[in-house]
């Protein structure tokens, strides 16, 4: 293999901020950042989300979304887009 070409590949600790879940792992990440996990310094991943707080995971269910697909599309196309009068023209268009 060719020397200083390869990444460094260390001990990192991935940390779910919002669970304050902890994972030590092996990773080439680059990272500033370090933390103390179990006496020793390590650098540091901060994670929004992971298996200790992903509702899959978890079993909870998290409405993340403020506005639902529903009511954007209807925004977009006007709210009355499956109307049956709609239906009607449109079928009568085809013929």
């Amino acid at each position: 293999m060719k020397k200083d070409i390869h990444p460094e590949y260390r001990d990192v600790v991935f940390y779910d901020v919002g669970a304050k879940f902890k994972l030590l792992t092996r990773s080439t990440v680059k990272t500033k950042e370090t933390i103390e996990y179990e006496g020793k310094e390590y650098p540091v991943v901060k994670l929004d989300i992971s298996s200790a707080s992903h509702p899959f995971f978890t079993g909870q269910q998290k409405f993340v979304d403020t506005m639902g697909r529903v009511q954007r599309f209807q925004n977009k196309f006007g709210g009355n887009y499956f109307s049956k009068s709609d239906k009607k023209k449109a079928g009568s268009k085809r013929k």
